[in-house]
């Protein structure tokens, strides 16, 4: 209880704080959202196996770069993910267990010492508490697919609330013309502990002057504060991770954590003069834990239709 107090204090300073210091008031900047299914990438149902990633924006008026000052731009975050074992009415004794997880967070976005930098927490809510066990048998029994077996239901990761905290400082640099590169570290600490290093590459011009926020399990990077350029963009990015601790693989259980966590992507944005926005991406996922039998490939979608 004492974290969760820490957790909301720290939330309520982000609130109040940045009022007092930014004389413009904050308006709406920009909504992005993220769709990640495995069945949309190796056409498996197993381990990270869907997640939403939501993100809306508020702040001064957007020029087309971040703010100097913390707490001018705040991000609402809503993350909620499915991790399952590779089969889900009769998992293997040694396979990870299921897990649903949903964030609430708030986050800070500025530049400072020539570097992009994410500063936030999240309240992370797993168990049946989420209530994800019974959402994704809904969608498994009007679209196909296996429901939630009474094996996995009882092994799943119990209720609990993991005040987390995450940190990311990055830089763009410009290649010439319309490539970029953009290296990145990110820190996490809660319901899950690790230290990220990696880098991500943009051909195109289709992405000048958004923002973009980075999905927690793919590490792909979604439009939010968007621009009204048509044409597409092209991204290729990886990352690899150390994890200390994980409470969706717990130690107490005997997991043994992989030495590296491992992520490669690739994608694609594209943007109409209509308005009209889409992006697919598809990312190879290392495996997680020893005992996990292979890596797996999932894919990310946004779709947006003006009317």
């Amino acid at each position: 209880m004492r974290l969760i107090a820490a957790a909301s204090l720290a939330f309520a300073i982000l609130l109040t704080v940045p009022a007092t210091a930014v004389a413009e008031p904050r308006v709406k900047l920009g909504y992005g959202r993220l769709i990640t299914n495995d069945y949309i990438g190796d056409g498996h149902d197993r381990w990270r196996t869907g997640s939403v990633a939501s993100s809306r924006v508020w702040g001064p008026e957007w020029d087309g770069a971040l703010p100097t000052g913390f707490g001018q731009l705040l991000e609402l975050r809503f993350n909620a993910q499915i991790i399952a074992p590779q089969d889900l009415n009769a998992p293997a004794p040694r396979d990870r267990r299921y897990v649903g997880s949903v964030a609430l967070g708030l986050h800070t976005h500025y530049t400072a010492l020539g570097s992009e930098l994410s500063l936030g927490g999240d309240l992370v809510f797993t168990g049946p508490q989420a209530g994800l066990d019974g959402l994704q048998d809904f969608i498994h029994d009007n679209f196909g697919g296996q429901g939630v077996g009474a094996a996995a239901r009882r092994r799943q990761i119990g209720d609990d609330v993991h005040p987390t905290a995450v940190v990311e400082m990055g830089r763009t640099i410009s290649l010439g013309g319309a490539a970029k590169l953009r290296p990145f570290a990110e820190a996490r600490a809660g319901v899950e502990t690790l230290a990220r290093v990696g880098a991500d590459f943009t051909f195109g011009d289709a992405l000048a002057g958004e923002l973009l926020m980075r999905d927690p399990v793919t590490g792909q990077r979604y439009r939010t504060v968007q621009n009204d350029l048509p044409g597409y963009a092209f991204v290729l990015g990886a990352d690899t991770a150390y994890v200390d601790d994980s409470a969706y693989l717990p130690s107490s259980d005997g997991y043994r954590l992989s030495d590296a966590r491992n992520r490669v992507r690739a994608g694609v944005h594209y943007g109409a003069r209509a308005g009209h926005r889409a992006f697919y991406g598809l990312t190879w996922l290392d495996r997680e834990f020893k005992g996990q039998a292979e890596s797996q490939i999932v894919g990310s979608v946004r779709l947006h239709i003006e009317f």
